[in-house]
């Protein structure tokens, strides 16, 4: 009874991803070729005007453009599933390739930009719940909210003019991999990880101090308390430990977040990002790299949402019994 109910919920959940990707897949597919222009003017330019109907006819052949949308559609979806992800034109390389490059980059980042939201968000929730209402707490909400309001490009875009003025610019000497040279790769991924952990750093703080708030409410808290349990211990393993579920949620969000939306960032600070390969492609209107660089974005949000359901169950057993 127990394997058929666990089996039911994992096809469940596939069939969602699944589904999930499908629909991913058709509304890029549609967005991407509603913008104007294609990738023969985006590779010619204003010499794309000077091109006669043959030589404009042959470079749609080329690239594919020339066939039905739903043809277009149902063999780049047929590649996909033998592995071949399309050709960039521009960097003379398959995007899988383009990709083995670009994503590693992303994932440091957002691993690091969450370390970083973590240490401020969670410590700066619960000292505001500490003492709701009280001047502790309107510091934490307005820090906060400084975080919610001012965007990353404008802070990325300060700090960077900031330090290069005063000769710090480790970025501007061109991407060093973190196996090559791990110390220049983590001055260039620091300022960046700081920029997004500000603005991320906001609603776990917000999440943290709502569930703390609840937690600290419930009667085996108060039970605790009135049993003499230290209150460092009360409040890092009793309300803290409670409250995780929903931390993990906000947390597990904002890393499917990071892997795709870090774009801006990427670009100010000179990183090869995936998000960067992505603006790259739009801009040179290269289909196959859009298209299948925002289906890996979204697989890997995916992935980290059904990460983040099997951690509820290590870290709540109330969820394990459900």
């Amino acid at each position: 009874m127990i394997r058929r109910i666990i089996r039911h919920r994992l096809t469940r959940r596939l069939a969602t991803a699944l589904g999930t990707l499908l629909g991913v897949a058709i509304l890029v597919f549609i967005m991407l070729r509603a913008i104007p222009g294609d990738q023969v003017t985006a590779q010619f330019g204003l010499e794309a005007a000077g091109l006669t109907e043959a030589q404009r006819a042959q470079l749609e052949a080329y690239y594919g453009l020339d066939r039905p949308l739903v043809v277009q559609f149902f063999s780049w979806l047929g590649n996909l599933f033998s592995g071949n992800l399309g050709f960039s034109s521009r960097a003379q390389m398959s995007v899988a390739a383009l990709t083995a490059q670009s994503l590693p980059v992303t994932v440091e980042l957002a691993v690091l930009t969450i370390v970083l939201s973590l240490l401020i968000g969670v410590p700066l929730g619960m000292l505001s719940a500490s003492k709701p209402n009280s001047l502790r707490d309107g510091l934490g909400q307005t820090v906060g909210l400084a975080g919610l309001s001012i965007p990353a490009f404008l802070l990325g875009s300060s700090l960077l003019a900031w330090l290069a003025g005063s000769g710090f610019n480790p970025n501007g000497l061109g991407y060093a991999s973190l196996t090559q040279q791990p110390w220049l790769n983590l001055q260039q991924m620091l300022l960046p990880a700081v920029v997004l952990a500000f603005g991320i750093a906001a609603p776990i703080m917000r999440t943290t101090r709502t569930a703390v708030l609840e937690v600290r409410s419930l009667d085996f808290i108060r039970t605790a308390r009135a049993k003499g349990v230290p209150v460092r211990r009360l409040q890092w393993r009793h309300v803290l430990g409670n409250a995780l579920v929903p931390i993990t949620t906000m947390t597990g969000l904002q890393f499917g977040y990071l892997l795709g939306g870090a774009i801006v960032v990427e670009q100010i600070f000179s990183l090869p990002g995936i998000g960067r390969q992505v603006l790259i492609g739009i801009q040179q209107k290269e289909y196959a790299v859009v298209q299948s660089t925002v289906l890996i974005i979204a697989t890997g949000f995916v992935l980290v949402n059904l990460a983040t359901d099997a951690l509820y169950r290590l870290i709540d057993p109330r969820v394990r019994v459900s």
